[in-house]
């Protein structure tokens, strides 16, 4: 006699065997523990944030914690790093957009004041700039990270393409691509952190054209002596 199978049993699918989790899984896990460092580091600082509290909050062992990162400064120079890779523009968005020099820099002077102005950057410079006295580690996490230094080398290379003359240099192109940054960046940023009213959007865009246009001037000044 033919045993018959029902229909609930066939569509039973075998469970997953417990043990160590897949490589998604893992990751997903490694991507919470970020965030949760992430929240933790931006509300409370880098010398308050705990790995008690980050595995606490996270919902994870210490066990678990230490068998994706060393210690707090190796998860700190992750969730910095981290941080500072969220406010670069997406891959599809062209940098070095524009017919001539104004209008590639005023492109790129957009882009990074959209990036400065952003809640989580506006937070992370508070966060340097209190705390990176007493922890210099934190200092150093940031500077490896390399969000700056990467834009000044950007800049760097359009002005030595832009503006060809000997006496400008690559220390030239440095210094300028450097002044660049600050022109653009600090006194909105400064106002977007309390000191002052922050800027509304036709400021912000007044601001980036007439930056760049004392900028191209002084370069094309500094590149024809």
């Amino acid at each position: 006699m033919t045993r018959r199978v029902s229909k609930t049993a066939v569509s039973i699918a075998p469970r997953r065997r417990a043990g160590r989790p897949s490589r998604q899984e893992a990751g997903q896990l490694t991507e919470h523990i970020l965030e949760t460092a992430s929240a933790l580091l931006l509300a409370h600082g880098y010398g308050a944030t705990t790995i008690e509290e980050i595995a606490r909050r996270a919902g994870i062992s210490k066990r678990t914690f230490y068998d994706r990162f060393d210690d707090k400064a190796a998860l700190m120079s992750a969730v910095v790093t981290r941080l500072i890779d969220s406010l670069r523009p997406p891959p599809y968005v062209a940098l070095l957009e524009g017919k001539n020099l104004e209008q590639i820099l005023l492109h790129l002077a957009q882009l990074i004041l959209h990036a400065a102005l952003t809640p989580r950057a506006l937070r992370l410079h508070r966060l340097i700039v209190a705390e990176s006295e007493r922890f210099p580690e934190l200092a150093a996490v940031v500077a490896k990270a390399g969000g700056r230094q990467e834009a000044v080398s950007l800049i760097s290379q359009l002005l030595l393409r832009e503006a060809p003359h000997p006496q400008f240099d690559a220390t030239s192109a440095a210094f300028a691509a450097q002044q660049f940054l600050q022109m653009v960046v600090s006194t909105p940023q400064m106002r977007a952190l309390g000191l002052g009213s922050p800027m509304n959007a036709a400021e912000l865009e007044a601001w980036a054209q007439r930056s760049v246009a004392l900028f191209v001037d002084g370069v094309l000044r500094l590149s024809s002596t």
